[in-house]
């Protein structure tokens, strides 16, 4: 189920792009791989204030894409790990 709080869009040379994944539980999920990182790497500052400054601000929207796509590639190593990994005998 998509959510209006968890959708982003970003304006690159006239093209409208999506920012994270389209699913409520798939962007929390993203967001669980990034979060921690992005607080360490900006001091007194959360993720979630980010997720609020890029409504309304470019820089921050080009940020919180950046972080996005990190855990995005984050989460499609997490999965390919996962995949070869072979199931357990019941």
């Amino acid at each position: 189920m998509t959510s209006a709080t968890n959708q982003f869009y970003i304006g690159l040379n006239g093209v409208t792009t999506r920012v994270g994944p389209d699913e409520d539980r798939e962007w929390a999920y993203h967001e669980s791989l990034v979060k921690a990182d992005y607080e360490r790497c900006h001091p007194g500052e959360t993720f979630g204030d980010l997720k609020h400054r890029a409504r309304f601000s470019k820089e921050d929207m080009g940020l919180l894409r950046e972080w996005m796509t990190i855990a995005a590639a984050r989460a499609a190593e997490r999965d390919k790990r996962q995949a070869a990994v072979p199931p357990r005998a019941a």
